[in-house]
């Protein structure tokens, strides 16, 4: 039923549940100690200059060229894009592909984002059950509450989610709910929000449970580039017949803010969600396509190779900060992507409440952890028999090492810190 309001428009049902994402809130601050969305800092704006005129000489020498890049394209992606990444999934990630022949297995969207989305509006009715870990990324699970899922959040650790719950988790809802689980959703390298990474065991362990249930798993590998070291295999690998893994990767973090997310989804599910896009946006401005092209064929890893170090020294320059200057608390330690989980030690801190009355007054911005765990999910009890109702851990924090250089990091991170050893003790 459609909310009612005083002009006599009718809001859909959602719109009275569903908050605003807290990244998009808190995107309208400007501050100098800026910890909160997972904005990239190191972009290679020079390689991008190049591409640019580059292709401006091009256009001028090329009308034809220009007039196919400057309009309507397929849904799913430009064939020649298409089979640069798959090359790049295949040669560099190991993702079972042959790209010259199955390059057709890879597609695009408006951001991984929208891939998220249109997985969900294509996989789920209300009702439906959806394994996450706690805390999970707050873009999942928006969309899944929206389209009216059941979430069974599970309990991490410092290596990521516990395929032991996962397990125990998929027999609770058969019996709670009546049904398996459609869909387990993880992020398995350096997480977002905590930065944890999956060891190759449980990533094994979590193909094995969805394989055995016949659920299908969305790998969201939107940090897998911005590693320090070399982590585990994707859990696409193990999917050797395409069939049971949902793998999704964005430009976003490892190029530019282009927005576009690429992904290799089984067939049936791929068909289903590029109609889906098909609704959504039509297609993928061809423009993006052909400077990402030249970018993943001839620059990324050039790229990767100065920027990947020049984020670990941020990601040092936080720890250490935090480290040395805030109170008692537990903070991840993660091997690459955007971000460090700090949890406080005194369960009765309130982070949100926190940046409001100190956070911003003192030019300092982080994403409290609150909106990192379902509105109306639920978790196992202690026994692992059954479920009860989710319940946020107020006293957590996500901060972004990502878009300020060290030395703001250094300064920011010690002054937050200085502030929540005067606000708790």
């Amino acid at each position: 039923m459609a909310n009612s309001i005083s002009n006599g428009f009718g809001f859909a049902t959602w719109t009275s549940f569903i908050e605003e994402s807290q990244i998009r809130a808190l995107l309208k601050y400007k501050v100098k100690y800026y910890f909160a969305g997972g904005k990239p800092g190191i972009i290679p704006t020079d390689i991008f200059a190049d591409i640019l005129g580059n292709l401006s000489a091009k256009y001028k020498e090329n009308p034809k060229l220009a007039l196919e890049d400057l309009n309507y394209g397929p849904t799913g992606g430009e064939s020649w894009f298409l089979k640069t990444l798959a090359k790049r999934l295949c040669d560099v990630r190991g993702i079972p592909i042959d790209c010259e022949t199955e390059w057709e297995h890879v597609s695009i969207t408006n951001g991984s984002q929208q891939a998220i989305y249109a997985l969900l509006d294509t996989l789920i009715d209300p009702g439906d059950v959806i394994i996450t870990p706690s805390p999970a990324y707050l873009g999942f699970l928006g969309p899944a509450e929206k389209l009216g899922a059941r979430v069974i959040t599970i309990p991490t650790d410092l290596d990521g989610i516990i395929p032991e719950d996962v397990e125990n988790a998929v027999e609770v809802a058969k019996k709670r709910f009546g049904k398996c689980p459609d869909l387990i959703y993880v992020v398995p390298d350096s997480d977002n929000p905590k930065g944890t990474t999956l060891p190759m065991k449980r990533r094994q362990a979590l193909f094995d449970i969805a394989e055995a249930n016949e659920i299908l798993l969305i790998e969201d590998a939107a940090y897998a580039e911005i590693q320090f070291k070399k982590n585990p295999k994707p859990i696409k690998t193990l999917d050797k017949d395409n069939s049971r893994v949902a793998y999704l990767g964005t430009s976003s973090k490892e190029a530019a803010v282009l927005r576009v997310g690429y992904s290799v989804l089984p067939s049936n599910v791929r068909d289903q969600v590029l109609k889906d896009k098909g609704y959504l946006d039509l297609c993928t401005t061809t423009l993006v396509q052909r400077i990402l092209d030249e970018y993943y064929r001839k620059h990324i890893d050039e790229a990767m190779r100065v920027g990947i170090p020049r984020y670990k020294e941020r990601y040092e320059a936080m720890a250490k900060a935090i480290d040395e200057s805030f109170p008692a608390g537990v903070r991840t330690d993660p091997t690459g992507g955007f971000f460090i989980w700090w949890q406080s030690e005194d369960k009765k801190f309130v982070a949100k409440k926190f940046l409001e009355t100190t956070g911003i007054p003192n030019d300092i911005i982080y994403v409290p952890g609150t909106p990192f765990y379902p509105q109306s999910g639920h978790r196992l009890t202690k026994d692992n028999k059954d479920v009860r109702p989710s319940l946020p851990e107020d006293n957590t924090m996500r901060l972004g090492f990502s878009y300020a250089p060290p030395e703001v990091i250094s300064e920011g991170i010690e002054r937050l810190g200085n502030l929540l050893s005067k606000e708790l003790g």
